[in-house]
């Protein structure tokens, strides 16, 4: 497999060099969401009950719905990089997070569900991308009224979980 390189500015929502900027620059995207994976699943396995349910704030979520919330974003970003990865020139709508979550459900759910969930969203995660052709990585098309790549898209599921994965270490668990 070859490289796949961080995407410049343009290839992605200006937002988005929040999540890009989170990984580093050395083309092997794959394995980074491989360690990700790793990486995450440990920490998740390492907190409490109570800190599963914990809200640093009025209104801000759990961190099981921090967890649903990363698994719904990977499939949505996963879903916008088929069809791009395909020639799909539909332009593609965005979503809403704040309703998905809630219509989640997620503080009903067992930690294990959640994180077997996350396995398996990964799993065909890293499915989708290790198979795509060369010439697919560069292809784009416009997702929630932006152009984007769809090396962007796989840079932008990977650097979002971190993200996340840096706001529950800060506000939650001090």
């Amino acid at each position: 497999m070859n490289l796949i390189q961080k995407p410049l500015p343009g290839e992605y929502d200006p937002y988005a060099i929040m999540y890009v900027k989170l990984l580093p620059d050395d083309g092997h995207i794959l394995d980074h969401l491989r360690t990700n994976a790793e990486m995450i699943k440990q920490f998740f396995l390492s907190l409490t009950p109570q800190q599963w349910m914990h809200r640093y704030a009025e209104g801000k979520w759990t961190i099981k719905e921090i967890l649903l919330h990363i698994i719904d974003d990977e499939r949505i970003y996963a879903y916008r990089a088929l069809r791009i990865a395909r020639n799909d020139a539909t332009p593609l709508p965005g979503f809403d997070q704040d309703p998905y979550v809630v219509e989640s459900k997620a503080n009903e759910r067992s930690t294990e569900s959640l994180l077997n969930e996350y396995i398996t969203v990964r799993n065909a995660t890293l499915s989708l991308f290790e198979n795509l052709p060369d010439d697919a990585w560069m292809r784009s098309g416009t997702a929630n009224d932006h152009s984007v790549t769809v090396r962007a898209l796989i840079y932008h599921l990977a650097g979002h979980e971190l993200h996340h994965l840096n706001i529950i270490k800060e506000k939650y668990l001090r």
